[in-house]
């Protein structure tokens, strides 16, 4: 998906100790000449994207790229008139073994250029090969909801990366920013508040219950 504009506030909440610690250990790594999958998971709402594209700004744009899951939805084609439709955004909705090649060529790197696809919430849909991901870059940070899924499917994903982090982010403020977003695409608020408290709450029940096997976690603002 397009990475939002990093705003000042997000930009504060980088800054923090337990953020700058956890830079500073993956920096630390990039001597190797080791390309590093790092994966960011989180509720919906957390700020997993807000988050990335901070810690890709601060690695550099040589060194870091953000290729997410989302780009791996199923088309609108596929679960329109289906019940996966009501259930956009749980794990069934994903198409898990296309992530999981993308991931092993990104590990690979043997391959000048490999393109993946990303995700555009002003069409609500993933778009092929929209992001160019260099050999060189040594850093590459993937984030999405189940990373951390003890699912048969989602552990492969998970055997790819070389950490996953999680977002941990206050119950208020994410649902505020899940009704935000949702309105901003289309939604009314009856509407917003519906899916947030609805679809999305059941998938961060599913995912918060993930969170003791992350190798760092990031509060969150």
């Amino acid at each position: 998906m397009t990475l939002p504009k990093v705003e000042p506030r997000a930009v504060r909440a980088f800054e923090s100790v337990e953020i700058q610690q956890a830079v500073a250990g993956l920096r630390s790594r990039l001597s190797t000449g080791r390309r590093i999958l790092l994966g960011v998971a989180g509720s919906p709402g957390s700020g997993k994207s807000t988050f990335s594209a901070c810690l890709a700004d601060a690695l550099g744009p040589d060194s870091a790229l953000v290729v997410p899951m989302d780009g791996f939805h199923l088309g609108n084609a596929i679960i329109d008139g289906t019940p996966l439709r009501q259930r956009k955004g749980a794990p069934d909705t994903f198409d898990v073994g296309g992530y999981l090649s993308l991931l092993q060529r990104l590990a690979r790197r043997d391959e000048d250029v490999v393109y993946a696809p990303d995700f555009r919430r002003t069409i609500d849909e993933p778009v092929a090969a929209s992001l160019a991901v260099p050999a060189a870059l040594p850093v590459i940070i993937t984030e999405g909801n189940y990373l951390l899924s003890d699912d048969p499917r989602w552990q492969q994903v998970r055997a790819q990366l070389d950490e996953v982090w999680f977002v941990d982010t206050p119950h208020e403020l994410r649902l505020a920013r899940l009704v935000e977003r949702h309105m901003l695409f289309g939604m009314d608020r009856a509407a917003a508040e519906a899916w947030a408290n609805g679809p999305d709450a059941a998938n961060a029940r599913l995912i918060e219950a993930t969170r003791s096997r992350a190798d760092r976690i990031i509060p969150w603002f």
